[in-house]
């Protein structure tokens, strides 16, 4: 009985195999950054969220040590048991002070991932009335996804940024309970939602706006608060979240609403509840990570940033190249095909670029890409290595 229930697995990988669709990890061996060593070879990678090359900063590192040396190396429980640690506390206060002018009366919660912070989200918000409704972007997080599966609450999905679908859908609703869900910097198409709009579509129907800032946190706005301070945002119909593994370089994620819908995630999101509480050293770190980041050299490390992306679709402007309209540190080259888009990141591979494939079903069918991302830590040299690789395999093709 073993071995049918292997053969049937083996089965389905060979398919995917043949899909074009079978993941594999490959291994680094140094600290996140733009030069690593990765499968034993050095490569110049593009491919990690550390938007502003904070992840292997020597300050944040110490600050992990030195918060080991405080709280040890880890929570002992979940946090309403034992687990919530000073430096838990420290942090979630200096996150509700960020977003405060954004969402009022803010207050932060902590979580050891943005998976969980979601899944709390969605579940908490929608538990208390069996008739809630919530309305989904249809680019949203797989995280976002499952939290709404889980909630088991009446889902309605429209169109990637349209506005008008979804305000026909807000006004044909009957629920009390109405929630919008939306990513604000899309992950693998690198735009923008268009939140002014959504905003107004909210307050005027009475729903929450949840807004998933897991790409915008740290790299957005004048003082990196995300994409709140970028659009000048501020509404006590939206609830937050920022992700701390990204631009902020070490872990976890939050959530920022209005301290009575934070208060009410701590009697009823199970995925904060029931779970150990994330090593309070990571807390400790990323308030070194945030003062970096509200700072000017963090101001300075998002200019340059943006100049970099700038530089990258200059170089990329004249080819035959479907390079997504993005603004943002994500730069997708759609490349269409599964094999096609396995086929390019091999090439680059090869030429020493860590460029991820990225297939469905992440992305539609039809829609496989290169994900470029780009980091404060990147130089212009860097760019202009990956410009000359990719028109290169371009030229080739021309050719073949």
């Amino acid at each position: 009985m073993t071995m049918e229930l292997l053969t049937r697995i083996q089965r389905e990988l060979n398919l995917l195999e043949q899909q074009g669709l079978r993941r594999i990890l490959r291994v680094a061996d140094t600290p996140c950054a733009p030069r690593v060593q990765v499968d034993g070879k050095p490569m110049l990678a593009f491919c990690s969220n550390d938007y502003l090359g904070l992840a292997a900063d020597a300050r944040i590192v110490q600050a992990l040590r030195e918060g080991a040396g405080i709280y040890g190396a880890g929570s002992g429980a979940s946090h309403l048991i034992s687990g919530h640690s000073r430096a838990h506390a420290l942090l979630e206060e200096r996150l509700a002070h960020m977003l405060e002018p954004f969402v009022p009366s803010a207050k932060a919660l902590y979580f050891s991932t943005g998976y969980m912070a979601n899944l709390a989200l969605m579940t908490a918000l929608t538990c208390m009335d069996p008739q809630a409704e919530i309305f989904s972007e249809a680019l949203n997080h797989a995280s976002l996804i499952d939290g709404m599966r889980l909630a088991r609450a009446a889902v309605k999905v429209y169109a990637h940024g349209d506005v008008a679908a979804l305000e026909q859908l807000l006004g044909a609703s009957k629920s009390a309970t109405k929630v919008v869900v939306t990513d604000s910097v899309f992950s693998m198409d690198g735009d923008l939602a268009p939140l002014r709009q959504l905003l107004a579509l909210c307050e005027k129907h009475g729903a929450w706006l949840v807004v998933d800032d897991a790409h915008g946190f740290g790299v957005l706005g004048r003082r990196g608060h995300g994409v709140l301070e970028h659009l000048d945002l501020r509404s006590d119909h939206l609830v937050y979240l920022g992700t701390l593994g990204k631009a902020a370089g070490v872990s976890g994620a939050f959530v920022a609403a209005h301290a009575d819908v934070v208060d009410w995630m701590v009697q009823k999101a199970r995925s904060y509840i029931y779970t150990t509480a994330s090593s309070p050293a990571l807390a400790h770190a990323l308030l070194t990570s945030l003062d970096i980041i509200v700072g000017e050299e963090g101001a300075q490390r998002r200019v340059r940033v943006g100049e970099l992306i700038q530089a990258m679709r200059a170089g990329l402007s004249g080819g035959n190249w479907n390079l997504l309209m993005s603004d943002t540190c994500i730069q997708p080259i759609v490349v269409g095909g599964n094999e096609a888009a396995l086929d390019m990141a091999a090439a680059l591979f090869r030429k020493g670029l860590w460029v991820p494939a990225i297939r469905p079903p992440t992305v539609p069918r039809g829609t496989a890409r290169l994900r470029v991302t780009l980091s404060a830590a990147h130089t212009v040299d860097d760019v202009r290595q990956l410009l000359e690789a990719l028109n290169a395999i371009q030229a080739e093709e021309d050719h073949a």
